[in-house]
């Protein structure tokens, strides 16, 4: 047994420091100063404007402004009237307004922009970008890109964003491009309703709204003057497609909000409207519905709205509805979207004047346009469809940054407070914390003397924390300090024990070299799997610059196809990841620029629900220099994947993962491992196995016999050739995992249109094909061989996610 003396209780600076603003912001609670979370900002101004019940401070007494004199100055309008944008506050260098957070929820922040001209300056010139930055989540979100506020109307415009935040700093950093310079006219960030997310649902990582489309469909445009957060409903006409199918409809009841709440909504994937902050009773007493069917047409028609979007990006989309006319009961219709079927709405579960409203998510897939269709359903026995109103925003996902964007804060404009309460509460607070520190560090060397006499390797009792002390935040094996990892990501340890009933083993759902992997559930009841590293009984680290790489890799990227980190936790020696869930397992049971990963393979890569793939286990990752086209490492991997090439030369680049793909290629293709060893010697490696029957020509004997007759025969050849390529030898003859892409991307395209050759019954079957966009026409990469024959018509684009409530992905909760 280790004696007591070697364990020294140590106490990290960044923990005392997180206790002296904790405590002290406490104590004397009522003597302190508090902002309350709404705040209302006119910049470039000395005096307030108040607009539509809202009172905007000037930010010049307001103390909110982060800058110095150099850096911003107010300028003023030659339009004397006084209003909200007769002043602005430009920057010449990067500057910032903090705002204080004091409770999670949903946050709306607008930013107004008018480009007047004054006597030292024209606006319409500026050039910048405007990001937002939540100190305790380390987490920063690039709101605007090369913005300019330049208009053809010379009228405001409004940004607005929605940001799920807890209590900490809000920064909204302004950033000019070049030589040119940023400015803003008015700020608002204020805490939305609590009922304006409906569903508690955590996401795995912080994510923003941008508000792109909001519209009042059916009537006329609402104001924020007669919209509870203050929200502009534009009008529809504008989007509808052809105007023949459509007319108006407006009623005078008001909405049955209390109906709107019944439970049977929820059942067919609705949530109902419970007050006039979803949206304005304005909104759900208007509608446009379908005309009569013209003569003539026997087939149901569709009614659609057009909207213009950034290509690559992904919407948020939430639809209004409320049976304002006829029966709810017979009215049965089908929602779309660029003629793919959505949802089906209508029946009798849904009653009269009931606002309920659907959220889904879309992908562009490089079109700039999105279509919402809503048409008939084959069910109903009243042959009409209608929307009420329609919101479009574009998520905006963040990145984790070790330290916030440098910005000299200008304190003179900070609130006074009187010398003697500061004085009062810095010394109450500090009394308090001299306390409490003593009893921490007594109550920490108790508890490491009564654990010290046992160290073998065995499940603790799920009532324990622990020592929260962290190697990580020390400093690493060769003691370089660790501050720049993510600690809004640690996990205490109790909490994991109690997520997987204390590591019991019928969670048990992997094993690897770095350790067990279980399933667990956080308090927040998110489902997570938990990667426990081995014990090192001999203290030599081995295993913990795996850990630290993987902290350090995935704390600073967010990918659709990248597994997310979700935490860690390094109390009592532990080295624990937590990550996402991935509730399809890997893709091995499913087949039965500057990272290198270093172990591709088929395990590797994880299936979400909706089979959505992504890419786990960087702690063999490798962030090559960006100037050299190798690096020098001992080879590791894993045997059947490794790189030829790699293994001779021991220079690892970006194509040896580019190797190991093309074998995950053919285990997809072939339905066996890597390598077999219950296999004739010439067919136990799968990629040596595997080519060898290409060159012969035998390659669809080997196809998994499950899927050989579904393949057609030209994407076969496309998706083995592309296999072939990623497999050579020579580094330099392997494509880029780009040109890999798109390759797989024309070998799909093959087959999707193999399949439209053939009858089927299909969803959307009475959508209207008039206005479905096709998808910008892929082609494969420069190095493939194209033959005329293969080519492919242009598919329908595909729903991204479907049946949730994505607005409720703002709430933050218990979340991490």
């Amino acid at each position: 047994m280790e004696s007591l003396h070697n364990h020294k209780i140590h106490i990290p600076l960044f923990s005392l420091f997180f206790l002296l603003l904790h405590f002290s912001s406490l104590h004397f609670l009522s003597l302190a100063y508090a902002q309350p979370d709404k705040y209302f900002v006119n910049c470039g101004s000395k005096a307030d404007v108040n607009l539509n019940d809202r009172v905007f401070t000037a930010d010049s007494s307001s103390g909110f402004l982060c800058s110095d004199s150099e850096k911003s100055r107010a300028i003023e309008s030659t339009n004397q009237a006084r209003n909200l944008y007769q002043t602005a506050r430009i920057f010449c260098n990067q500057s910032h307004y903090e705002f204080t957070i004091a409770e999670n929820g949903t946050y709306i922040v607008r930013l107004h922009f008018l480009a007047f001209s004054s006597f030292s300056v024209n606006l319409s010139s500026a050039l910048f970008d405007v990001s937002a930055f939540h100190t305790v989540s380390n987490f920063e979100f690039k709101l605007l890109n090369n913005f300019t506020a330049k208009n053809s109307s010379n009228s405001a415009l409004i940004e607005e964003f929605f940001l799920a935040i807890g209590p900490g700093s809000l920064k909204l950093y302004f950033t000019p491009q070049g030589s040119s310079f940023a400015f803003v006219n008015a700020i608002e960030v204020f805490l939305a309703p609590l009922e304006f997310s409906p569903q508690n649902y955590s996401s795995s990582f912080p994510l923003v709204l941008r508000k792109t489309y909001r519209v009042n469909v059916g009537d006329q445009e609402i104001t924020p003057d007669d919209d509870k957060i203050w929200r502009k409903w534009e009008q529809d006409d504008s989007y509808l497609s052809d105007l023949n199918p459509a007319k108006e409809f407006r009623s005078s009841k008001e909405p049955d909000y209390e109906g709107g709440e019944h439970n049977n909504l929820a059942t067919y994937g609705f949530v109902g409207a419970d007050n006039d902050s979803i949206a304005p009773d304005l909104v759900y007493q208007t509608a446009t519905l379908m005309t009569d069917i013209p003569k003539g047409l026997s087939s149901p028609f569709n009614i659609t709205w057009s909207f213009s979007v950034r290509a690559d990006a992904r919407h948020l989309v939430r639809v209004h509805f409320c049976f304002i006319f006829g029966s709810p009961g017979s009215i049965v219709f089908n929602l779309y979207s660029n003629g793919n079927f959505i949802k089906k709405v209508g029946g009798p579960a849904f009653g009269l004047y009931w606002p309920f409203y659907h959220d889904f998510v879309l992908s562009s897939n490089r079109s700039e346009f999105i279509n919402i269709s809503i048409g008939p359903s084959k069910d109903t026995t009243y042959n009409n469809s209608f929307l009420n109103g329609l919101e479009m925003l574009e998520i905006i996902e963040g990145q984790a940054l070790s330290n916030p964007p440098a910005s000299v804060c200008n304190m003179k404009g900070r609130k006074k407070i009187k010398v003697g309460l500061v004085v009062g509460s810095v010394i109450g607070g500090l009394s308090l914390i001299c306390i409490l520190i003593v009893g921490i560090l007594f109550g920490l060397k108790y508890r490491k003397a009564k654990h010290v006499e046992t160290s073998e390797w065995s499940p603790m009792l799920a009532v324990g924390g622990g020592s929260t002390h962290s190697r990580l935040t020390d400093g690493t094996i060769t003691g370089s300090p660790m501050n720049y990892l993510n600690l809004g990501l640690k996990i205490s340890f109790a909490e994991l024990q109690q997520a997987t009933n204390n590591f019991d083993t019928k969670l048990l759902i992997g094993e690897g070299g770095f350790g067990n992997v279980y399933r667990g559930t956080l308090l927040n009841g998110r489902n997570v799997a938990v990667k426990r590293g081995k014990r090192d009984e001999k203290g030599s680290g081995q295993g913990f610059p795996e850990f630290q790489t993987e902290i350090m890799v995935l704390s600073k990227i967010r990918h659709r196809h990248l597994v997310s980190l979700i935490g860690y936790c390094d109390e009592r020696s532990e080295m624990i990841l937590v990550y996402e869930f991935m509730e399809k397992g890997s893709l091995r049971d499913r087949a039965a620029g500057g990272i290198i990963h270093r172990d591709v393979k088929s395990t590797n890569i994880l299936l979400d629900e909706n089979h959505v793939a992504k890419v786990a286990d960087f702690g063999l990752s490798r962030s090559g220099p960006l100037d050299e086209t190798h690096v020098s490492t001992n080879v590791k991997g894993t045997f059947g994947y490794l790189d030829p090439e790699y293994i001779m030369s021991q220079q690892l680049t970006e194509k040896s993962d580019v190797y190991s793909f093309g074998v995950v290629l053919l285990e997809v293709l072939c339905a066996r491992p890597a390598i077999d060893t219950m296999l004739p010697r010439d067919q136990m490696n799968l990629a040596e196995w595997g080519m060898l029957c290409k060159k012969k020509g035998l390659l669809e004997q080997i196809v998994d016999s499950s899927i050989k007759n579904q393949i057609d025969p030209s994407s076969l050849r496309k998706f083995s050739e592309t296999a072939e390529k990623c497999l050579q030898e020579d580094a330099n003859d392997r494509p880029t995992m780009g040109d890999v892409l798109w390759d797989l991307e024309y070998a799909f395209q093959l087959q999707q249109t193999a399949k439209h050759r053939e009858p089927h019954e299909d969803s959307t079957a009475n959508a209207s094909s008039a206005f479905v966009l096709p998808n910008i026409q892929r082609f494969p990469s420069v190095s493939s061989t194209i033959n005329i024959d293969d080519l492919a018509l242009p598919g329908d684009d595909e729903l991204d996610t479907t049946e949730v409530e994505v607005f409720s992905q703002l709430r933050v909760g218990d979340a991490r």
